[in-house]
């Protein structure tokens, strides 16, 4: 007895395959057929082509995006046991523009994918209610793969267009006795200067292995700076930058690039330059390049961060209008109060630029906890988030001649580095006498600042965590670790402060002696009156901060 069931042949079973041939499917089973094709297209481009449609562009597909995960999994590993390597390869101006093309013909790729994947849903084939979902699911996919893509494509070459704005091409550097030293200046500049004029100066001491740091601020009012041996400028003054009043370190950027610019030949800004060799002199310290903050786009950066957190200890005057003839500032245009704050750009720039009623030295202690908290808030998250804002603004603020061959290297030090503690020395007061700037003794400063790396670099190697390491010195004073503030004396003569041992123990001050609230109507009143004397004793301690 024979079966009346004719078996069906393969080409037969072929037809009814619900994933390459949804006609003889149901309508639930090609709804999910519908979006296991758009899921195998994100996860694995490629794949949805090979099971349901064009096997040759399917294969084709797929070994792009296995190479792609290799690629991606030497990048990972990259970032595991040599970071630098792979930052080199991403900030290389020419390997950088490859992954741009790169990214974005795999992101028309991966879109063209996408495309070809509706065609093999054939939506028209779907229930009504079902296709809304399918087709909105592909294009929310089409955004998150390709779009993402393209994205980071983009970002990438705002990167590498700011990287290429702001630093040099020039050769790659060596450290000197182990550590990099990167001079910090930040100037005005404007339409009717020529060169910048550094408020500003600092020494960011970096040890080559560990990433420990040391900052060595110079005072702007400095006299008879000495140029290192290897400067033009030694010629012209072989007895130190020695001319009266008016020779001030900062006054050193403005003669260079108006007077002897020509010493400088093939070098791209003489005036920093020739800073630069003023403050290795100086120091006794080879300071191998340097980056120059433009305080007036500052603000920019500050604001592309989404503003900087400080504890304040004292008011600091928004001042206003200077007269020249009276040698005096009119009503403040605001006051940034203490205690803890949020400061935007344009308050963050005032805060560290602002000496009224109190001296240099209080200024200098409230730049270096700014760029400290910079340093401390620009996380990861921060640089993602708003990287495109925050590259567009360092193109207007920075100028640097730090190699970007070198980019690789630095960011990894940088990396080391976050969480230390920064060791730090002022040439002036609290470290030295308030006069020392005026008559300084090179000898004395060249000691101070090797026990200043001596000591960043032996705590670092001990683990040592105190907040200062005690130095006998002629001058008196001490190493301060980062955060720490030592008495500051207001102008009208106050009385000191106690010593903080730690970034954040002090009190801000808040409160007349009397207990009375400080207030900016309380301080307005007092200007109005003249009793600039009271105001001096009540914002005394304005030089004390610390990042939060």
């Amino acid at each position: 007895m024979t079966s009346s069931k004719v078996p069906r042949s393969a080409s037969d079973t072929a037809l009814t395959d619900p994933v390459r041939y949804p006609v003889s499917a149901s309508s639930p089973v090609r709804t999910k057929r519908g979006f296991v094709l758009v899921l195998l297209t994100l996860l694995v481009p490629g794949s949805a082509q090979l099971v349901a449609g064009d096997r040759r562009l399917g294969r084709a597909a797929l070994r792009v995006t296995l190479c792609v995960w290799a690629v991606v999994v030497l990048a990972v590993l990259l970032l595991l046991l040599n970071r630098t390597l792979l930052i080199n390869i991403i900030t290389n101006p020419f390997a950088s523009l490859a992954i741009v093309i790169l990214l974005v013909a795999l992101a028309a790729g991966w879109a063209m994918l996408f495309v070809n994947t509706l065609r093999l849903i054939r939506p028209v084939l779907l229930a009504p209610s079902a296709r809304p979902a399918v087709v909105i699911s592909l294009v929310l996919a089409l955004v998150l793969g390709s779009g993402s893509l393209g994205y980071l494509a983009y970002l990438l070459n705002v990167g590498r267009n700011a990287i290429g704005s702001i630093f040099s091409s020039g050769p790659a550097i060596d450290p000197v006795d182990g550590r990099y030293n990167f001079l910090m200046m930040g100037g005005d500049a404007g339409d009717d200067r020529t060169g910048r004029r550094p408020d500003s100066l600092s020494v960011l001491s970096v040890d080559a292995e560990t990433g420990s740091t040391a900052i060595i601020s110079v005072p702007r009012n400095l006299q008879n700076a000495q140029f290192s041996e290897d400067s033009p400028m030694r010629a012209i003054y072989p007895d130190g930058y020695n001319c009266g009043d008016e020779c001030l370190i900062n006054a050193i950027n403005t003669e260079v690039t108006n007077e002897y610019a020509d010493l400088y030949p093939g070098v791209a800004d003489p005036g920093a330059q020739a800073t630069l060799e003023a403050v290795s002199g100086t120091l006794g310290l080879t300071v191998q390049a340097y980056v120059l903050v433009d305080m007036e786009g500052f603000a920019r950066l500050i604001d592309a961060m989404g503003g900087i957190k400080i504890k304040a200890g004292g008011w600091v005057p928004m001042s206003g209008y200077f007269d020249d003839y009276t040698q005096t500032h009119g009503m403040p245009l605001g006051w940034i109060p203490a205690g803890e704050q949020t400061l935007d750009g344009d308050r963050a720039l005032w805060y560290g630029r602002s000496r009224e009623f109190v001296d240099d030295y209080a200024r200098i202690q409230r730049q270096q906890c700014v760029q400290q908290a910079m340093l401390k808030q620009l996380d990861p998250g921060t640089l993602l988030s708003k990287f495109e804002d925050i590259a567009n603004a360092g193109t207007k603020v920075v100028d640097s001649n730090i190699s970007s061959s070198q980019l690789g290297s630095f960011v990894d030090l940088a990396v080391k580095a976050k969480g230390q503690d920064v060791k730090r020395l002022t040439i002036g007061p609290p470290d030295f006498d308030a006069s020392f700037s005026t008559v300084p003794d090179f000898d004395q400063i060249h000691e101070r600042v090797d026990q200043l790396l001596a000591s960043a670099s032996s705590a670092q190697s001990a683990g040592i965590a105190d907040d200062a390491i005690a130095v006998p010195a002629a001058g008196g004073g001490h190493i301060q670790a980062s955060g720490v503030h030592s008495p500051i004396t207001s102008l009208a003569g106050a009385g000191s402060l106690p010593r903080q041992s730690t970034p954040s123990d002090f009190t801000p001050v808040t409160t007349t002696p009397d207990g009375e609230p400080i207030t900016e109507a309380m301080l307005n009143q007092l200007k109005r009156e003249g009793n600039e004397q009271a105001i001096r004793e009540l914002v005394a301690t304005n030089g004390l901060c610390a990042p939060l």
